[in-house]
């Protein structure tokens, strides 16, 4: 629950215009009670106040936006319609120094790191915030923005990369097109692949995929472009990543509740930054998943995150969360590529996976076993039906696997 300090820091607020809508008085906070009577914040509210108020809303300071001088943009992935976030020079600099943070005490960058960032530079937040961490940090960096995959393999061996930052999905389909390519990154100097975006990082058969492709520690982050970068893994805790207690106040509480969850069981993980007081969020509710627990060296997601509350698949009977298909699918080696098929035209959803094996393959045989896998650990019979291999797309950024047909 929020401290003290963390709570002063929260007072120094004055609220947005949203805020003062909700009825939220950031300064009137004086105790961890007061703290949990504030109104939750959703993404939901914050779409709603942007479509009301094109095209960024009111969630920001001041009545002068030529005060902002960063614009990103959401994916969507989750609503459909891609939100928008504004930074004043101090918000986005709080946000750059919460990556800094990550790099120098959680994945132990080094003086001679060079640092490649294979990403498009777009609106998506995330590697923008890294780049220009490292950038004020003054490590040695290499943008791959504008390039094919096969062309930036090449650039980043070039120039003897040692750190790589991307999403787990394109750290894989970078290890694909070199492996098809002749390319050795296993014996590249790489030796940490910094994952974001996804919960594949934390997932432990999609993990062991990256690192042995890379002969590389994977290092995993969570963070949202409203909210900011929230938690990184460090380097002696393998498989839990250390919330930034300094800069966030974090809640745990069951889904659609307000109750909080006892330490180490699957809640709602909710958070309040405390840096970025030109546009801040006050109680948002993620919609993520996560373990929470707590020790003397820190908080930490166990397992980073473990699903989104508004992905679980009811088929037949049964919960299921596309990353506990992952998990098991990431096993097999022969697996390229897949995505799962929800069809809800009926009562009971049947969920179906297209799975795209690599060339060596034997497709029919892969099929079952991947079948019997699902079937023993998720206690559902799921298709599997084996697609033409290159017939699935590939992902820069945040893979979407998950189609439903009606």
């Amino acid at each position: 629950m929020a401290s003290p300090d963390q709570l002063a820091r929260l007072r120094f607020f004055p609220p947005t215009p949203f805020y003062r809508a909700k009825g939220v008085a950031p300064a009137a906070v004086q105790t961890a009670a007061d703290f949990r009577r504030l109104s939750f914040t959703t993404k939901a509210e914050l779409v709603a106040d942007q479509a009301a108020h094109p095209p960024y809303g009111t969630n920001f300071q001041g009545e002068n936006i030529a005060t902002c001088c960063r614009v990103h943009q959401t994916s969507g992935t989750s609503t459909g319609k891609p939100l928008k976030w504004l930074d004043s020079i101090t918000s986005w600099g709080w946000v750059s120094r919460c990556w800094e943070t990550g790099f120098t005490d959680d994945i132990g960058l080094a003086g001679d790191d060079r640092v490649f960032l294979p990403f498009s530079f777009g609106p998506f937040l995330g590697f923008w915030a890294a780049f220009e961490a490292l950038s004020r940090l003054g490590a040695w960096v290499i943008p791959g923005g504008g390039m094919p995959t096969a062309a930036r393999l090449r650039y980043l061996l070039e120039n003897a990369a040692t750190m790589v930052c991307c999403t787990p999905t394109y750290a894989l389909h970078m290890a694909e097109v070199a492996a098809a390519e002749g390319l050795d990154l296993a014996g590249s100097p790489v030796r940490a692949v910094v994952v974001a975006g996804e919960p594949g990082g934390s997932i432990p058969a999609t993990r062991s995929l990256i690192e042995t492709a890379w002969g590389a520690r994977v290092f995993d982050h969570y963070g949202l472009t409203e909210v900011g970068p929230i938690a990184f893994e460090r380097e002696d805790t393998p498989g839990r990543l250390r919330v930034l207690t300094d800069e966030f106040i974090v809640e745990c509480l069951e889904p659609g509740s307000d109750r909080q969850v006892p330490a180490g069981e699957v809640g709602e993980l909710v958070v309040t930054n405390l840096g970025r007081d030109w546009s801040p969020l006050i109680r948002y509710r993620t919609g993520d998943l996560v373990k929470l627990t707590e020790t003397a060296a820190g908080t930490y997601l166990e397992g980073g995150v473990l699903g989104r509350a508004d992905d679980m698949i009811h088929v037949r009977g049964n919960n299921v969360y596309p990353a506990a298909v992952e998990a098991i699918l990431r096993r097999f080696p022969d697996v390229a590529e897949f995505r799962i098929v929800i069809d809800t035209a009926r009562p009971l959803a049947d969920l179906r996976l297209d799975v795209e094996p690599t060339p060596t393959a034997d497709p029919a045989r892969l099929c079952e076993m991947v079948a019997d896998a699902i079937q023993n650990e998720l206690l559902f019979r799921a298709a599997v039906t084996a697609v033409p291999p290159g017939t699935l797309p590939r992902f820069e950024m945040k893979a979407k696997r998950v189609v439903k047909i009606k």
